[in-house]
């Protein structure tokens, strides 16, 4: 279903404001979205694993839209924070899943192997990455949100600041930097 300009924005707007109907029509219009973005994360994992893209669109779609004090800006600010949300619940589901396998030891990531801008990362590429970036967002959290953005929602650079209110140049300065931390904390040549 295509939404006319605006229309997500404005159905985000009434979903705030407790409007049950606008839900309804808000759920066609960003599940294709949310439902590629849920394929990304997944693609790698083997058939038949027990967390599926609709299940993870669904999970994150529940928490969004259960959000109290949810202020959405437009779609882009949504989809940023649906990615957000699809990383936590598939960061929880990789450690649960993993815990057992590497018995605690830590996962060295090749990030020539993990393309941040693109990409289809498996499990430990995103427990690693997902480290690194809490490290990075304590240091510097626009930066921290940008490679999140980037990264784990597969936003544009113009998408990246226009959810975050910067310009696509600062954007660009802060993936630069970024990449280049994490390409040193993910060798496991960072200080940690």
């Amino acid at each position: 279903m295509k939404a006319l300009p605006g229309e997500t924005t404005r159905l985000l707007a009434e979903v705030k404001r407790g409007n049950k109907d606008a839900l309804g029509k808000l759920m066609p219009l960003v599940y294709t979205e949310l439902r590629h973005l849920a394929g990304h994360y997944l693609r790698a994992e083997r058939i038949g694993h027990t967390l599926q893209p609709t299940a993870l669109v669904h999970e994150a779609f529940l928490r969004l839209v259960g959000q109290d004090r949810a202020d959405w800006q437009n779609r882009v600010h949504f989809m940023g924070v649906a990615a957000q949300l699809m990383r936590r619940i598939l960061v929880d589901y990789a450690r649960r899943r993993l815990a057992g396998k590497r018995g605690g030891i830590a996962v060295k990531v090749d990030l020539d192997g993990v393309d941040l801008g693109a990409g289809t990362p498996k499990l430990e590429e995103i427990l690693a990455v997902d480290e690194a970036l809490r490290r990075l967002s304590e240091l510097d959290p626009q930066q921290g949100r940008v490679v999140e953005l980037r990264y784990f929602a597969g936003l544009t650079v113009e998408e990246t600041g226009e959810a975050l209110g910067i310009s696509t140049r600062t954007v660009k300065r802060d993936w630069a930097v970024a990449e280049a931390w994490l390409r040193c904390e993910l060798s496991g040549k960072g200080a940690t």
